[in-house]
């Protein structure tokens, strides 16, 4: 898939969460089997504005923790793609990487665009937007993915859940339905908003499943991680390893900090043709 086209106002749809982006790098890098081990981030980049929020938006402090990670798979969230600059930093962004992109736009801010989006070594076979506005407060969205090496397919969906306990059930509720989180290897990334135990998250341990780790590593804030708001979640897929990245860079690009964990799917997963 080329890109969608240039980024413009859309006004039609600034009601609702919408698909925003959808592109294919100049070159692309080299596939890998989805057999493999691979190794998968979510990171909320907190719209390029550094850990306090209050500077003008630098893409390439972001850029330069996202290139420390080596990842296959990034969700990214608070991802801000400007009206009024010469180059959007999320397609640039994936021409450094060499990696597809597709992304949700959940709202308009003053400076742009503001949403989730999901980068990937591997095509996008394809790409639907998850609507998540359960409240008039808050606009919620998920941005879904699938990817296929030619023998096995995994959905990826990043997305952002909201701050109140009871909408965030609601939301959790939704996306489980979802047949992108049920008919296949699936992995489930993004801020979680899991500042506390919550049924929300109960429940995607329950049902999704959870890692290896003795409990999820804390992201939040990034000078000082005392909450485990960002998390990797999966069905029908084995998580390792999962933790944040504590590197100097990624302590002053965002007020998170990236998670990253090591994915592999099982191998008496069905081959696609059997699918």
């Amino acid at each position: 898939m080329r890109d969608s086209g240039p980024m413009r106002r859309q006004d039609d749809n600034r009601g609702s969460p919408f698909l925003a982006l959808v592109r294919t790098p100049s070159r692309t890098c080299s596939l890998r089997s989805l057999r493999r081990r691979l190794v998968i981030a979510t990171y909320n980049v907190h719209r390029w504005t550094g850990f306090n929020g209050r500077a003008r938006p630098e893409p390439l402090k972001a850029f330069a923790v996202i290139s420390e990670l080596g990842a296959d798979l990034i969700a990214l969230q608070e991802v801000l793609r400007p009206f009024h600059t010469a180059t959007d930093p999320l397609e640039e962004l994936s021409e450094r990487l060499r990696f597809h992109v597709a992304f949700a736009a959940t709202r308009e801010h003053r400076r742009g665009q503001i949403g989730n989006a999901i980068l990937s070594r591997w095509p996008l076979r394809s790409v639907s937007i998850l609507d998540l506005t359960l409240s008039r407060i808050e606009k919620r969205a998920a941005v879904a993915i699938r990817v296929d090496d030619g023998e096995v397919e995994l959905d990826v969906v990043s997305t952002h859940l909201a701050l109140s306990d009871r909408t965030r059930r609601r939301q959790v509720e939704s996306l489980l339905i979802h047949p992108r989180l049920r008919e296949r290897p699936t992995l489930l990334l993004g801020d979680m908003n899991a500042w506390r135990s919550s049924r929300a998250t109960r429940t995607l341990e329950l049902d999704l499943g959870s890692h290896n780790n003795r409990k999820w590593p804390a992201s939040f804030p990034a000078w000082r991680p005392l909450l485990a708001l960002d998390r990797v979640y999966g069905r029908d897929v084995l998580i390792h390893d999962v933790a944040t990245h504590r590197s100097p860079a990624a302590r002053r690009a965002s007020d998170h900090l990236p998670v990253t964990a090591r994915v592999e799917i099982p191998l008496n997963t069905p081959h696609r043709s059997a699918q």
